[in-house]
Formats: C-alpha cells, structure tokens, sequence
C-alpha cells in the first residue's frame, strides 16, 4: 500500500480497571482492516520522553497493558498510540495522564473454601499483573447464614493470609463473600465478590 490518509485512533483512553492499567482505543474512521497500532508512554517525571512498549508494536488489537511497562508506578504517566498500514501512519493521540498508585481499580477477589470437620479456611486470591504482587493488597471477608441480614465480618487480612473459622456452632448454608482493599492516598476497595455457600454440619 503507497501513501493513504491514515486517520488517527480515536477515543484514546488510559484506564485503570481490575488492577491493571489499560490504553484502550478505536480504530479511526474508514481505517483498513488490516491496520496496525503502535504505543509508547511518558511519564509526569520525564516528559518528552516517550518510552516504548514492546510488547505493544504494531499490534492488530485496540488496547494495550501497560501495567508492567511502567518505570514507577508511583508517578503520573499518559499514554500515545499511532495507527499503522503500510508505509502510512497516522499522527499520534495521547490519552490523559493517570498513575496506577491512587487511580488503581480493584476487581473482587476469588474464594477458595476448604471444609474440614470442626473448621473452614478460606483463602482469596486476586487476579494481579506479576509486577503489582509486591503492594500490600488486603481484603475483606463477610460470613452469614444464607437469607439473614447479620454478618459477620473479618476484616484487613493480607493477600496471601487464610481465615480460619471455627464451624462448631454452625449448621444449615453459609455463604462468603470477600472484597479487595488497596491502602493508597486514601482507602480502596472492591466491590464484593458473589457469595461462596456452603451446607455446613449438615446431618442425614
């Protein structure tokens, strides 16, 4: 293909969403099919400096993960993407800038049950860009009988912590149901995952 009008990308949004951070675009209007897109990002420490994201060059998809690209976490960044055919490339469109630390959006975590005779231990895990295991990710837990409103509620267990909970006194359907939290410029959280139940003591 020679030297075609390529029109930029558009809607060309930096997100944070279920722990990663996320450019996301269209394809500009009439691009061919075939169209490629290429990213680089820059952040509020070093402007000007546009760093390039290998595993997002000339990529046929409209959204890159930039999560374990960034230097710093810390520090603001935007992001740029280009549309690329041939030799045609379009101008560049950055995004807004946002940094992952206090823009980060959690997503809820997943439930492990494990059922002994007087006891259950439930673990969560969370669905984390390798790079982002180190921050001190916390969560919630929720514990009531199925169809009651009283809950009981154990709070500010780290990531890799089990509950354990003694099931002596409690028999019929229990259900669990956990959140994540992110301690950053202020406190974060997740919606609540949906509930986990389980029959417990149960007789017969």
């Amino acid at each position: 293909p020679g030297h075609v009008q390529l029109l930029p990308p558009q809607n060309v949004t930096l997100l944070s969403k279920d722990f990663a951070m996320i450019l996301t675009w269209a394809p500009g209007e009439g691009s061919p099919p075939d169209v490629t897109y290429t990213v680089r990002y820059e952040s509020q420490d070093r402007l000007d400096k546009w760093m390039k994201v290998p595993h997002c060059r000339n990529i046929p998809r409209s959204f890159c993960n930039l999560t374990c690209a960034l230097s710093n976490l810390y520090v603001k960044v935007r992001a740029r993407v280009k549309a690329v055919w041939g030799r045609s490339q379009s101008p560049w469109v950055k995004s807004q800038f946002k940094d992952y630390y206090s823009d980060v959006e959690l997503a809820p975590p997943v439930l492990t049950l494990n059922v002994r005779d007087n006891s259950i231990h439930v673990s969560a895990s969370f669905p984390l860009p390798t790079c982002v295991e180190n921050l001190t990710w916390k969560y919630d837990l929720n514990l009531w009988e199925a169809g009651s409103e009283d809950k009981k509620k154990y709070e500010g267990y780290f990531r890799k912590d089990t509950v354990t909970i003694n099931t002596t006194a409690l028999r019929g359907n229990y259900c669990f149901s956990a959140r994540a939290l992110y301690e950053s410029i202020n406190l974060k959280h997740s919606e609540f995952s949906q509930p986990v139940c389980v029959l417990l003591n149960h007789k017969g």
